[in-house]
């Protein structure tokens, strides 16, 4: 079976690598046809579907836009019918991307988990559908790591870490599955996510050796759930004030990423960061390399910017220079007016510094 993704570029950026005082490669996952990794794991699941069930196959996928392009770029280029449910509030552009691949979309719940249901319900009465996972699901995680592949024969060696936002689990879970089949399962992941959105950050932190795991202390809106197929605890959100949330906000992260991010022997990094160091870093990364990507992508590129946090995460050493890679997941929900608003709403912020909150429990204060 012959793979509908393109090998993505890796590419070596100066401007970051002055500013960390490190070898900074950018793996740019947005060139992809739905503009994000998602489609690496969307399409593979979509076409092995196809192989099983043949072309009456329906693929059905809840989402809050990424996946759902994803899902519906390969139902097309495959020539399966594609239907999407979307929670409430959507944007135009969202609903457009979706309907210009011939998707049919369905508007249903204020959350990604009303909008899961609705859907799972539409499989039970459809014979020729499938539930296509947005991000918890082995084929969905082996697709994602293909990039690990990738980027294992474009560096000149093995990363000293690589960075990546998270949401539901579904590109750390790729990252995970990708670097145990290269090899690299010692290097460290350095996942970032927004306040207001951090299921994950919050669901790593109660777990076994983790700096919450006693007093499991989580905000006020958020639940306590065990997973008893995992054994780990996760937090799940009722609800989201992260300006990233409509792609970062999933309601609890995938229970089987998160004991893989638990378990492997590299280690898993979980940050949790502002929106004004997301949106402050897609403006400098427009600047810089003239790049669009949304602010569930810039979340990652939040150190690239603040070299005291990135020296935090991937400490300094005097004999050999660092070498880290930044998975630019990319997304389409970005407009160029986007950056204008961004910029406008950091000239007025009255805050000068943000609190980072850090995998030990610490707080890394950062400025402008």
């Amino acid at each position: 079976m012959s793979q509908l993704w393109q090998e993505t570029p890796l590419v070596h950026s100066h401007a970051l690598s002055q500013n960390l005082g490190a070898s900074v490669y950018l793996k740019l996952e947005n060139l992809h046809p739905s503009y994000s990794f998602k489609y690496r794991g969307l399409s593979y699941f979509v076409q092995k579907a196809k192989e099983k069930y043949g072309p009456s196959l329906h693929a059905v996928i809840a989402s809050g836009g990424n996946a759902g392009l994803a899902a519906a770029c390969a139902a097309r280029a495959l020539n399966v019918k594609c239907t999407v449910y979307i929670p409430v509030g959507v944007s135009a552009a969202t609903l457009n991307a979706l309907r210009a691949e011939q998707a049919t979309v369905i508007i249903t719940g204020a959350f990604y988990s009303e909008a899961l249901e609705a859907a799972q319900k539409a499989v039970e009465g459809d014979v020729h559908a499938i539930m296509v996972p947005a991000y918890d699901d082995p084929i969905i995680w082996e697709g994602h790591g293909s990039m690990i592949a990738e980027i294992s024969h474009q560096l000149p060696g093995k990363p000293d870490a690589i960075f990546c936002s998270v949401g539901g689990g579904g590109l750390l879970g790729g990252l995970i599955v990708g670097c145990k089949q290269v090899g690299w399962d010692d290097v460290p992941l350095i996942a970032l996510e927004t306040k207001g959105s951090d299921c994950f950050y919050h669901s790593m932190s109660m777990n076994h050796g983790r700096f919450n795991s006693s007093c499991k202390h989580l905000p006020q809106g958020v639940d306590l759930i065990y997973n008893s197929q995992h054994d780990v605890f996760l937090a799940h959100f009722n609800g989201f004030s992260s300006k990233a949330s409509g792609s970062l906000g999933a309601s609890e992260p995938s229970a089987a990423v998160v004991k893989m991010a638990l378990e492997r022997s590299g280690g898993t990094v979980c940050v949790s960061v502002p929106d004004e160091l997301s949106m402050q870093a897609c403006v400098n990364f427009a600047d810089d390399h003239k790049l669009l990507v949304e602010l569930a992508c810039s979340t990652t590129l939040a150190p690239a910017y603040k070299s005291l946090l990135f020296n935090k995460l991937v400490p300094g050493n005097e004999d050999k220079q660092r070498v880290v890679v930044f998975i630019i997941c990319g997304g389409f929900k970005i407009a160029a007016t986007d950056l204008i608003a961004f910029r406008k709403y950091m000239d007025e912020s009255t805050s000068k510094i943000w609190s980072v909150n850090c995998d030990d429990g610490q707080i890394v204060e950062v400025g402008m």
